[in-house]
């Protein structure tokens, strides 16, 4: 039997584009309260007026370390708890390491993994003090199938990985569920390099899914029995051959 998310409240980084604002919209469709995450306020605030009121939004930069640690109370304010916290904002460089900009691999690495780590880090005392909660990731496929074209992005994604896993059985304890889900190839902001013709080529052959099909995954996720972990929820599309 499936849980209700009627009456939880839950925080998502990286909400106002892609996987973070289709799952928003899943999770207050189901009955929770969200709180959207990101540093562009202006679409934040027409997203939750659009989505409706129970969509609060937050801005934060997730690359300013102070913000990012100081964020529980103000989600706490604005929502007055939290249940569900999806880890979901990230960044993708592919390409070459030989030909790569190791600052634009900071910044990706900054985001993916510290900014990750941190903003678990600023919310995990307080579920275990509630002794219930959940902290979910967005993920890769790359974090399980290094990936030939897109070696620093596979990096970051293993260490989120090794998190998740490590993390999870330090806190089952307490009560709080840890997993990821893992997508392949999705129609995000995170594909707008892509070439014009790669990106008609996949979409015509399938080989792309939408953010709706990953928001899917997440509510499934969080909607299992508290008995019950789904540590790693892979979906890929059909087509793609890893």
């Amino acid at each position: 039997m499936s849980q209700s998310l009627n009456g939880k409240v839950a925080a998502i980084t990286g909400a106002a584009s892609g996987i973070g604002l289709e799952c928003a919209r899943s999770l207050v469709a189901a009955g929770a309260t969200v709180v959207l995450i990101d540093r562009a306020e202006d679409r934040l605030k027409m997203l939750c007026a659009e989505i409706g009121e129970r969509a609060k939004p937050l801005v934060v930069d997730l690359l300013n370390g102070p913000e990012v640690s100081g964020m529980l109370p103000r989600i706490l304010d604005i929502a007055g708890g939290l249940d569900i916290f999806h880890a979901n904002a990230g960044a993708y460089i592919g390409g070459p390491v030989a030909e790569g900009d190791p600052d634009a691999w900071d910044r990706m690495l900054n985001l993916n993994i510290n900014a990750a780590f941190r903003s678990v880090h600023a919310v995990l005392p307080h579920m275990i003090a509630q002794k219930a909660g959940d902290i979910l990731f967005t993920s890769s496929i790359a974090g399980v199938v290094p990936v030939i074209w897109e070696p620093i992005y596979t990096a970051s994604k293993f260490a989120v990985q090794a998190f998740v896993h490590s993390t999870r059985r330090q806190v089952s304890q307490h009560g709080v569920r840890v997993g990821a889900v893992l997508p392949g190839p999705v129609v995000t902001a995170l594909l707008d390099d892509w070439p014009k013709e790669k990106m008609e080529e996949a979409l015509a052959n399938g080989s792309l899914m939408q953010p709706k099909e990953v928001a899917d995954a997440v509510l499934f996720m969080l909607t299992r029995p508290r008995n019950v972990t789904i540590r790693d929820l892979v979906i890929v599309p059909n087509s793609v051959d890893l």
